[in-house]
């Protein structure tokens, strides 16, 4: 098998070994200048991202990833773990929960695009050939920097480090640093983290990881950037959304990301609603706990119309949930 057949099959990166270190400036326009749409290598080609991703229709960064707007990221930071899961599962998507891990601040909620990264045990002989690779895109630095030189603002870095935490650690609070400048958000690890006294001083910054420790990344491989991942039990494509709150993550794809916030919304004013109407006296828990009558639909509309803040949601989208 020759090596360019397996890089195909491995998808393998340098070797992330050493300690954590800040982004070399200018080591952006490097990575923007990486070829995506060649056939192997360390990030995913623009060809695979859009096979993977078809079911997105929006707007995209350079890179191919879907890049659901702002707007939706925005309110999806008021969406429950709860929400977002129920509509997921009646869509299929019953594999994007991951819980039970550590957050740096329980009290922060953190919503961005996720952009992926995976990490391998490393062995000595890929060393020289993944170095090859990356030298060959022009990646600076060590190897766990490359996905932080790619990071664009809004995202989420999530990454897959097998569940590693002593001599897993992918940032300390120098990457840590440099993430936030980039992204505005946190990160996602299936691995760990240090510095967890130092993160918190990034006015800003989150993290969702396994655990902490003191150690520095130790045999690692760097093995892909924007493919698909697994983080715990949880399947991850680039460009799908991540929520982050203390009871855990969930994975939200790209194209569900608009119906997420939507149903969340539209099920909070209805909540709103019927306890509202419920105090009153004016309805039973009878007549609000089940399929409302055509009066109940009209009595909720004329209440949708006299509140101060009307949610952008179309009323047709509203009929629907009723």
């Amino acid at each position: 098998m020759t090596f360019s057949i397996l890089m195909i099959g491995l998808l393998i990166g340098p070797a992330a070994v050493g300690q954590d270190r800040d982004v070399a400036t200018g080591s952006k326009s490097a990575a923007a200048s990486v070829t995506q749409d060649r056939p192997s290598g360390i990030a995913a080609s623009e060809g695979d991202l859009l096979a993977w991703t078809a079911l997105w229709k929006g707007e995209r960064y350079p890179d191919r990833r879907p890049r659901v707007p702002d707007e939706i990221l925005k309110r999806m930071k008021a969406v429950s773990i709860e929400e977002a899961w129920e509509v997921l599962r009646k869509e299929g998507y019953e594999n994007q929960f991951v819980g039970g891990w550590q957050m740096l601040h329980q009290d922060r909620p953190f919503v961005g695009r996720a952009l992926t990264a995976a990490y391998l045990p490393s062995r000595p002989d890929l060393i020289e050939p993944i170095m090859k690779t990356g030298k060959a895109e022009r990646r600076v630095g060590p190897s766990n920097s490359w996905p932080i030189d790619m990071l664009q603002k809004g995202d989420v870095y999530i990454a897959d480090g097998f569940g590693k935490v002593a001599d897993g650690t992918l940032i300390g609070d120098n990457l840590g640093n440099a993430i936030y400048a980039r992204t505005g958000t946190g990160v996602v690890f299936d691995a760990g983290a240090r510095d967890p006294d130092g993160l918190k001083e990034i006015e800003g910054f989150n993290a969702y990881v396994r655990g902490w420790a003191p150690s520095f990344l130790k045999n690692e491989v760097l093995s892909s950037i924007n493919r698909p991942i697994r983080i715990g039990p949880a399947t991850v494509l680039p460009g799908d959304v991540i929520v982050a709150r203390r009871e855990g993550v969930i994975v939200i794809p790209a194209h569900l990301a608009e119906r997420v916030v939507v149903t969340a919304e539209i099920v909070k004013l209805k909540d709103e609603f019927g306890h509202a109407r419920l105090r009153q006296g004016v309805y039973t828990p009878g007549q609000i706990d089940v399929p409302w009558t055509e009066p109940i639909k009209a009595d909720f509309f004329n209440w949708l119309e006299s509140r101060p803040n009307k949610p952008p949601i179309a009323k047709e989208l509203i009929e629907k949930q009723l």
